[in-house]
């Protein structure tokens, strides 16, 4: 049954795998997500008022932050997986956002405002993205997580996070407002974050099994994005039908890749990351002849349309196979060679 799935998949996505191109010269500026070196550094460095750590989720430097002091304060417990923090597997939460902020997906897609752009206020992070909101879930939900699970030791204030101008129900702003509005996805974050503690007693080093920490990770993932989905459903509106379709084709693909328990450090993430579109889709984009995008580019959101499409018609069957094919480690690892094909000549 196992193989099964792992067969549909891998002829789902076979013309990928023939196009794709590796490109690995990248230099260190467009490795980092865009202002990386001008994200907060600390939490002090945000805005202290009333005794509390104010952030500001929607602006996209202080969103950055969060995702800096998550890295910052998680590296040392992946020393033995690369130098200069580089196999830190959070690395594909901030370089997802980078990509969002670089694409014009954090701007106000209804252009009743000027929120995102660069005539306007381009650090802005529109309320009114479907991308933005989605990625609360997996910014500032992670962040309290890691906060209530001690990561950040003991904090001199409390942390508020500032409301956006609409839809302020739709989104928790403290711990204490998460944990009594999403206590399970809560416990996912923090659980992580958990795992990270273990410290053995003897001596300074850390021992976890970089496998248990991306089942936790991607555990955790996978469930704010099937809480933020339904929730969200009314800001694809906004959206041309395919940038909509690409969103949850998107949204999808993040279930099989998660099975795979996929590497997401710095380096894997960012060559992964050239295959997705480099701008917004707009009405006229027919798949898989987009002009200004490369075959690879066509190929793998033909890929994800088809697994998305595939997916719906077994209603979810293919999901299932799939996480049944990767509930082995030797089934996890043909998974992840598949993915990494996409992304490697």
């Amino acid at each position: 049954f196992g193989t099964h799935a792992l067969l549909i998949v891998t002829v789902t996505l076979s013309p990928v795998t023939a196009a794709a191109q590796s490109e690995n010269d990248a230099t260190r500026e467009d490795v980092y997500p865009p202002l990386w070196d001008l994200a907060p550094e600390s939490l002090l460095n945000f805005l202290v008022k009333d005794n509390k750590i104010v952030i500001n989720a929607w602006n996209y430097q202080e969103r950055l932050g969060v995702y800096k002091n998550l890295l910052n304060s998680s590296a040392k417990y992946f020393t033995a997986f690369g130098s200069q923090n580089s196999g830190n597997i959070l690395w594909g939460l901030p370089l997802q956002h980078g990509w969002q902020f670089r694409t014009g997906r954090l701007a106000d897609p209804s252009s009743v405002t000027s929120c995102g752009y660069e005539d306007g206020d381009l650090l802005c992070i529109s309320v009114r993205s479907w991308w933005s909101c989605m990625n609360y879930y997996l910014a500032v939900i992670p962040f309290l997580g890691a906060v209530e699970a001690g990561l950040f030791g003991q904090l001199p204030y409390e942390i508020e996070i500032l409301p956006p101008e609409e839809r302020r129900a739709d989104f928790c702003y403290s711990v204490a407002d998460c944990r009594s509005r999403i206590p399970k996805l809560m416990d996912d974050w923090k659980t992580y974050f958990e795992v990270n503690n273990f410290t053995s007693v003897s001596s300074a080093t850390f021992s976890f099994k970089l496998d248990d920490a991306l089942h936790l990770m991607w555990k955790a993932h996978v469930a704010s994005i099937a809480y933020a989905l339904p929730k969200f459903q009314d800001s694809l509106k906004y959206l041309s039908d395919p940038e909509a379709n690409f969103g949850e084709d998107w949204a999808n693909a993040v279930d099989f890749i998660a099975a795979t328990h996929f590497s997401t450090d710095l380096l894997t993430t960012h060559s992964f990351q050239a295959f997705l579109p480099q701008r917004m889709l707009t009405e006229g984009d027919a798949l898989p002849s987009i002009s200004d995008f490369s075959p690879q580019q066509n190929s793998v959101l033909l890929s994800l349309r088809a697994l998305h499409k595939a997916n719906q018609l077994t209603g979810g069957l293919l999901l299932k196979l799939w996480q049944k094919a990767m509930s082995t480690e030797a089934g996890r690892k043909m998974g992840r060679k598949l993915i990494e094909e996409l992304a490697s000549s």
